[in-house]
């Protein structure tokens, strides 16, 4: 029986694409490392040597990052570079056990999200409006500038705050600006913004947390005085 090329698999057998469709976590370790070496021999397709070298190392992950590059070269199909690659992928994972994981800072007051935010802006001279995205702990998962504008204001789009709150899956969302005047007051633009954003998280059900607004020396938030 003639061996089918990758490309001529079922568009949902193929690595690259059934990762597309199912994460990386669907995928088995042989499919995973046919990702990375491309294409296989004139016998096997990448998964299949893939699968005949895990074989080998009794299925285990770390027995293949013992083995060498002249090892890997012993298999028809594995070069110089594919051998080099597949034990780049085995010592970034060893790396990556030994990492401690990234502290994220708690912003659950306005307070925490000036000192946070204030050595960002506090030599902007002129107007920035920032998102915090956080998790249901209020631990901050992103921020993001979403528009850099003049001295007396900024434009801000809430379709592009409400996407990348849903593609980061925050379920808390803090929004933030400057007034490089330093007049802490918030404008009649602030305080429309602010509602459209509250009317658009009540949709999405995102918990609009807070809007500070900065200058070099104190804040104003929206929640502490009872209009979020």
């Amino acid at each position: 029986m003639k061996k089918l090329n990758i490309n001529q698999w079922a568009e949902e057998d193929r690595p690259r694409e059934k990762m597309m469709a199912l994460g990386a976590q669907g995928l088995s370790d042989a499919e995973l490392l046919a990702i990375l070496i491309g294409s296989g021999n004139t016998e096997e397709s990448a998964v299949d040597l893939m699968k005949h070298v895990l074989a080998d190392c009794n299925n285990n992950l770390n027995t293949l990052g013992k083995m060498t590059i002249h090892d890997l070269m012993q298999y028809n199909g594995i070069g110089e570079a594919k051998a080099i690659t597949i034990l780049a992928a085995c010592e970034l994972g060893k790396r990556r056990q030994m990492e401690k994981p990234e502290e994220r800072p708690d912003l659950g007051t306005a307070t925490k999200i000036y000192n946070h935010m204030h050595p960002v802006l506090q030599d902007c001279d002129v107007e920035e409006f920032w998102i915090l995205l956080m998790n249901q702990n209020h631990r901050l998962i992103k921020k993001l500038r979403i528009s850099h504008g003049g001295i007396t204001e900024v434009s801000v789009d809430i379709r592009i705050i409400m996407r990348e709150a849903v593609l980061a899956n925050a379920t808390i969302l803090a929004v933030c600006h400057n007034h490089p005047s330093g007049n802490l007051r918030p404008s009649e633009q602030d305080n429309q913004l602010t509602y459209a954003l509250q009317q658009a998280c009540n949709l999405m059900r995102i918990h609009l947390m807070d809007h500070v607004i900065l200058t070099d020396g104190a804040y104003f938030s929206y929640h502490e005085t009872g209009r979020i």
